[in-house]
């Protein structure tokens, strides 16, 4: 049996990303943008996480802190994000993006 290595965390932080960014660009609903930006911000987590096991790293436990800002980074982002996305339900009565292109109701 292959051992898992360096290599197939890697493709799956790669298929992660490239999930987040085509969610990103395809969707106009402002939650599934959102949901888009938190794939891509775990594909990140990944990368920290596989490079500090495998990778020549002075300390190990680096890896391991990064990714713990990148999730609280994440959260601050889910909150104001929501925030964000009641707001323009409240003024515009949809969260679809492409019928809020102005700041102003």
């Amino acid at each position: 049996m292959t051992e898992i290595g360096l290599v197939h965390f890697l493709v799956v932080a790669a298929i992660l990303l490239a999930l987040g960014f085509y969610t990103v660009v395809t969707r106009t609903n402002a939650v599934a943008i959102l949901m888009g930006v938190e794939l891509m911000l775990n594909a990140a987590n990944l990368n920290f996480v596989a490079f500090a096991r495998y990778g020549d790293v002075a300390s190990p436990l680096a890896g391991q802190v990064f990714p713990v800002f990148g999730i609280m980074i994440a959260a601050a982002e889910a909150a104001v994000g929501l925030a964000i996305v009641l707001a323009i339900f409240q003024n515009w009565g949809t969260i679809d993006t492409e019928q809020t292109s102005s700041l102003r109701n």
